[in-house]
């Protein structure tokens, strides 16, 4: 009989790695496939999201792409639709451990999130025995390590969750603050301008109030000098690309080649 390895010895090194403030970067996953997903894994970004936020992804694909990420360097993390307690339940047990909850707007959204990832007493994840993430019932030590395991990272994008980022980011078991630039712009009256003074001094205000706390920064920013000027600023989970906008670009490129 397979002797079972305890859980300790998987240790989450993306959270490890995150809360000692190292450079992470990433990219998202949209296409809702598991070669795509494979093919990033490849590449060797420190981490890749499966985003369930805006994209078609679902318990269906997500798992083949969870299992595609296995071999490969890649940390994987998930964006759920919401900040919503049963749709949390099921990731946690479908495999997932590093989670960005999308448009936190207070501290007690934030520990609510929190919460729907740790078992009692700790919180109010529901039990099932058996399931993907305790390798089917197989780690004996499973309920006794996994809140320690689960990472969680909150999305700021609106003006109330600018206004209440020092507060979430106090909050305890909340890893990492991570500001969505897109969704910032549209709700301070910028639609499609991430770029505007407002929306900047925005951002410089949240990755502030997460230093004041001690808590990492990251943010979405595909354009490479964005990127690099939210590095400067302080931010560390960086997502620099989507496979769908690289895909998108390189099929441009190719068929202008020919064409132009």
């Amino acid at each position: 009989m397979t002797q079972a390895i305890p859980y300790q010895s998987f240790p989450n090194s993306f959270k490890r790695d995150l809360l000692a403030g190292k450079k992470l970067i990433g990219c998202w996953s949209s296409l809702s496939s598991a070669i795509t997903t494979e093919v990033l894994g490849v590449a060797g970004f420190d981490w890749i999201l499966l985003d369930g936020e805006h994209s078609p992804n679902d318990m269906a694909t997500y798992i083949p792409q969870l299992m595609a990420l296995k071999d490969s360097k890649s940390a994987p993390v998930v964006r759920p639709t919401s900040n919503n307690s049963v749709e949390l339940k099921r990731l946690l047990d479908a495999g997932f451990y590093n989670f960005l909850i999308p448009f936190v707007e207070s501290a007690d959204q934030a520990t609510g999130a929190v919460s729907a990832t740790r078992y009692p007493p700790q919180g109010i994840r529901g039990v099932s025995v058996s399931q993907r993430s305790n390798r089917y019932g197989t780690v004996p030590d499973y309920f006794k390590s996994i809140n320690d395991h689960v990472c969680v990272m909150v999305q700021i994008e609106s003006r109330a969750g600018v206004a209440a980022a020092r507060d979430i980011a106090a909050v305890d078991g909340i890893d990492c603050v991570f500001v969505g630039p897109s969704d910032l712009a549209a709700g301070l009256g910028h639609l499609g301008n991430a770029g505007h003074p407002e929306v900047q001094a925005a951002i410089a205000s949240v990755f502030a109030d997460a230093k004041a706390c001690g808590k990492p920064t990251g943010i979405l920013a595909p354009v490479e000098a964005d990127a690099r000027r939210y590095m400067e600023m302080g931010a560390t989970f960086v997502g620099v690309g989507s496979d769908l906008g690289v895909f998108r670009a390189a099929t441009q490129a190719l068929h202008d080649r020919y064409t132009s």
